[in-house]
């Protein structure tokens, strides 16, 4: 049987953010799914470092974990701190920056026509 979720252990709690460290002037994925349906990755981002502007198929659900980042949609920049959730529409312009050292559980669900 081919595994689904990978890079992560299974039957066991576990907490999300501590399965990335903090790299200096990185940011680290970690990819757990990526097929047609959904993409679900986890992200570390050092201060200062980003994603720039794009745009995805797919609505794109960001989880913070840790620290604090900026999550600009449309052009309008959105604050996520620890717990805190956002949803950045499929084909809006996205982009994301660490204004502080920032984990977060990415998941894409992508739409097919």
């Amino acid at each position: 049987m081919q595994e689904i979720m990978k890079n992560i252990r299974k039957a066991e709690a576990i907490k999300l953010k501590d399965e990335l460290q903090y790299q200096e002037g990185q940011v680290v994925s970690k990819t757990l799914i990526q097929n047609e349906a959904v993409s679900i990755t986890l992200f570390s981002f050092a201060k200062g470092e980003e994603i720039s502007t794009h745009e995805s198929g797919g609505d794109a659900l960001v989880l913070c974990l840790d620290g604090e980042g900026l999550i600009t949609i449309d052009g309008d920049p959105h604050v996520l701190r620890a717990g805190e959730s956002i949803v950045m529409p499929a084909r809006h312009p996205h982009a994301v920056f660490a204004k502080e050292p920032f984990k977060m559980l990415l998941v894409v669900a992508f739409v097919h026509s």
